[in-house]
């Protein structure tokens, strides 16, 4: 369980495919004190540490994952979000983010701090206004909401020590929508209501 509140960036040194599973080897700051088993949200998505060395460490993605994340798409020198798991004694800073994302959206503008992304329009009704929503591993509040766009204001501390600073439009991001929103409407669904 994590709570989207990223705690470092990291770098993407490394990317190799092996069948339909996929490696990637990131620089980070945390990366020395993980070990391997230890999962670890990578642009919000939740994935096992299988290797450490110095001031890297390797995770793997498999096809589940990549089809719905943009992984597939990554390069070498992305920069990453990086949030470890909740203690259980710690604070909940954010909201609750499993790590499970739910699709990609898309960056299409940005203006006066605003970012809007564009989304599957499926999943329109796990979206409310003033509700959360978790973009590239970082728990952030819906400030407009019209057809299969979002809007999310992005404070300069966010900008400044996420990946959000290097994002312009055209970019692909990992959305998971809150867990909440997702049980009440398969609750809706299953009794017909939906």
């Amino acid at each position: 369980m994590f709570t989207g509140i990223v705690e470092i960036t990291g770098d993407v040194i490394r990317i190799e495919r092996t069948g339909d599973i996929l490696n990637v080897t990131v620089r980070s700051g945390i990366s020395s004190e993980l070990k391997v088993d230890q999962s670890v949200a990578h642009n919000g998505v939740c994935l096992t540490v299988i290797a450490v060395m110095d001031d890297m460490h390797t995770v793997q993605l498999v096809q589940e994952t990549l089809e719905r994340s943009h992984f597939n798409t990554i390069m070498s020198g992305a920069v990453i979000n990086l949030e470890r798991s909740m203690p259980a004694t710690g604070r909940f800073e954010g909201h609750l983010v499993q790590g499970h994302v739910d699709c990609m959206g898309q960056l299409i503008a940005v203006k006066d701090g605003i970012y809007f992304f564009r989304y599957p329009i499926v999943h329109a009704k796990l979206l409310v206004e003033k509700g959360s929503v978790c973009v590239n591993g970082v728990s952030l509040t819906i400030a407009s909401l019209e057809g299969d766009i979002f809007g999310v204001a992005i404070i300069p501390y966010t900008l400044a020590n996420t990946n959000f600073h290097n994002m312009t439009p055209g970019a692909l991001v990992n959305l998971e929508f809150d867990i909440l929103a997702k049980h009440i409407a398969r609750m809706m669904e299953l009794r017909g209501i939906m």
